[in-house]
């Protein structure tokens, strides 16, 4: 990956380190005792803007390495333990978590070939510990799935899960050998992150011996705020707090359910040159994350769905659109969906529940035995019907569209909500 020599205003590595010798043996120390300001701005990291506009968000040395040993207290990551990075490294996620962490625990960094080659590429470097986007993880699980259905032993496997369920991860990892030996045998992490999880992905990974825990948190806080690890994790919770941050919930709800407030040496300086913007931020010293959780009784944090993306019905009721995504996305031959209210007659508060589908046309003709437009709609339309047999009356939904065209997405893959909504209202 380095060049032999400096090229064209690119350097090389092996020169730098070369010259660095050399001014080091002349008695040059400016590098060594450079002074650092821990509390001053050393980094400037764009929002997603997956609801608003991007900000610029302002962190220092005190932010980034509080997290770092915020995050080595809670994960089991040694020298030993070789890394996967496949996120953009400017992604704070990846940044944070799957680059400067394994230089914290003296980890090996191997950088993926991209997200066809996971699987391979966990294989080819003995990966141990990979954190990534719940799509990659449901990429996997699919494919694992799929070979054990061409072998025919997927009912094996399924009776498998049920024997072991009550049993150890080590012993589970041992009765699903096979399975970790596709994943390169050395698995011990897999850390979920950036988006919802879904609990029935993550059950399974468990089922497997898969130690899958989900983490959370934001540009704005270096980034995590919670993260589960093989001691402390509840299958749909984002873990515990991290130690250096305080957690509360603001005007909880009957169901416990309100805005997540953090407090902590990891928030951010503030949003750089946008004073507005920080004042709605912060809330006596506490950073309004803008994100609905719980916390039960243990200290466990189930994060519920953005504040902004809540749809309020006319009863009163609140729907969370990832929830019911994840349900969506369940359907075989659903790529991802798009959940979003619609407004039905006069009164506009009377809103009813519509989901925009994409969906892969080979996989839905295979499994559906389906050809035309007509019979694609009905086969998933079908399907959508047993999603909303598993929710109350008031979340079902009521109306579906069907697209193969993907939705509007963030550079980190984040689904735009608003630009989305605003493509369908467009197409009517």
């Amino acid at each position: 990956m380095d060049l032999i020599e400096n090229k064209e205003g690119i350097y090389s590595q092996k020169e730098l380190i070369e010259t660095g010798k050399i001014l080091l043996e002349n008695g040059d120390r400016e590098y060594i005792d450079a002074k650092i300001n821990p509390k001053e701005m050393s980094i400037m990291l764009f929002t997603s803007g997956t609801t608003s506009e991007p900000k610029i968000v302002a962190l220092s040395h005190e932010n980034i390495c509080t997290n770092l040993m915020d995050i080595g207290s809670i994960l089991d990551v040694n020298s030993e333990d070789v890394i996967l990075s496949i996120l953009p490294l400017h992604h704070v996620f990846e940044c944070t978590v799957g680059f400067l962490f394994s230089y914290y625990k003296g980890a090996k960094t191997v950088f993926s070939d991209g997200i066809r080659h996971v699987i391979e590429n966990l294989k080819e470097y003995n990966v141990s510990v990979m954190a990534c986007v719940p799509a990659v993880y449901e990429r996997i699980f699919k494919i694992i799935r799929k070979n054990f259905e061409k072998e025919g032993t997927l009912e094996e496997i399924l009776q498998k899960e049920e024997k072991y369920r009550n049993c150890t991860m080590q012993e589970k990892k041992e009765a699903f050998k096979e399975i970790h030996n596709m994943l390169g045998g050395n698995i011990k992490l897999f850390i979920s992150g950036a988006a919802a999880l879904d609990n029935e992905i993550e059950e399974k990974y468990r089922l497997l011996g898969l130690n899958m825990v989900q983490g959370y948190g934001l540009t704005e806080t270096s980034p995590v705020i919670g993260v589960g690890n093989n001691k402390y994790h509840k299958i749909g919770s984002i873990g515990k707090a991290v130690p250096s941050v305080e957690v509360k919930i603001k005007n909880p709800d009957s169901d416990g359910v309100g805005e997540l407030l953090v407090k902590g040496k990891s928030v951010m300086l503030g949003y750089y040159e946008n004073e507005e913007a920080n004042k709605n931020a912060f809330e006596n010293g506490w950073f309004c994350t803008g994100d609905l959780a719980r916390i039960d009784e243990e200290g466990y944090i189930f994060i519920c769905g953005r504040k902004k993306n809540v749809i309020v019905l006319k009863n009163g009721k609140n729907i969370y659109p990832e929830e019911m995504e994840n349900l969506t996305n369940r359907i075989e031959g659903v790529k991802e969906s798009f959940i979003f209210g619609k407004q039905k007659a006069e009164d506009k508060d009377d809103i009813k529940i519509f989901v925009k589908i994409v969906y892969d046309r080979e996989i839905v003709k295979e499994v559906y035995n389906v050809e035309t437009d007509e019979e694609i709609y009905n086969a998933l339309s079908k399907e959508v019907k047993q999603v909303n047999s598993l929710m109350p009356k008031y979340k079902a939904i009521r109306g579906i569209i069907l697209t193969e065209e993907p939705l509007i997405k963030t550079a980190t893959n984040k689904i735009k909500r608003q630009e989305n909504l605003n493509a369908i209202l467009m197409e009517k």
